[in-house]
């Protein structure tokens, strides 16, 4: 017989994607790559989890650096691969034609950096995260983020949605120089409540994140807003929803 879940007493969400859209940050791409905003937001984002995932599995996370310095890292990349793609399509974008030999096209990149670094301090927050944050506290669950983000990115993003009253813990990684998928980063999420891992629903819209935390040991929503398959590696999350309001599937778990 299977036995009985022990009673959820939290819930810890992933920042990034899944509490705020990383991909707001495109509106301001396009004004500055006129037709390759949301490209340059996606290559971005795709090089930023690559990093942290080289930094962390490469002599044993000898090379890490924090969040922010590879977002940075990642951005930079990301033009760089626009330009090349722009120049190959023979569009020479709002900026005009772009060499990065050149002192003003140099400077326009930096000037672009720093606007879309800014940017993405204040990313969008998700309409319905106030109200599924609140609904967890009104049932006596603690709340949290366990997130890649270092601790001054997070503050600030956490600030600009206006979320700090309902969030009891907000957790970096940066503590243990480790990121997810790696467990020593989900190891915080028990570690700071004082809860075991079943007892701690895990929220992501990241399917390797939601994976990586259902084998780790948390009760697992994956929020699949864009409609994806789920990895197929033989392990689903827990449950699967659309939105953060799918939550209320972990109230319905019965064994």
């Amino acid at each position: 017989m299977t036995k009985p879940l022990p009673p959820l007493r939290a819930v810890l969400f992933d920042a990034y994607g899944t509490l705020f859209d990383v991909h707001s940050v495109a509106l301001r791409a396009d004004a500055l790559f006129a037709g390759y905003g949301m490209r340059l937001s996606q290559i971005w984002r795709d090089k930023q989890v690559e990093y942290s995932r080289l930094v962390t599995t490469c002599n044993d996370g000898a090379h890490y650096q924090p969040f922010w310095a590879l977002t940075e890292a990642a951005l930079s990349y990301a033009i760089d691969a626009i330009l090349l793609v722009a120049e190959k399509s023979m569009n020479t974008m709002t900026s005009g034609q772009f060499d990065l030999k050149n002192a003003s096209a140099r400077d326009f990149k930096a000037s672009a950096m720093a606007q879309l670094m800014n940017e993405y301090r204040h990313l969008s927050a998700y309409p319905e995260n106030r109200a599924v944050l609140q609904g967890l506290k009104d049932r006596g669950l603690k709340t949290g983020i366990l997130s890649n983000g270092d601790a001054q990115m997070l503050d600030i993003a956490v600030r600009s949605a206006g979320l700090a009253d309902v969030l009891d813990h907000v957790i970096s990684v940066d503590t243990v120089r480790r990121y997810k998928t790696h467990p020593a980063a989900y190891a915080l999420g028990p570690q700071t409540l004082g809860l075991k891992v079943n007892e701690i629903g895990f929220v992501s819209s990241n399917s390797w994140d939601a994976l990586a935390a259902t084998w780790y040991g948390y009760r697992t929503l994956w929020v699949n807003r864009g409609g994806m398959p789920f990895d197929t590696l033989g392990t689903p999350p827990t449950h699967v929803g659309q939105s953060l309001t799918d939550i209320t599937q972990f109230f319905g778990e019965t064994a």
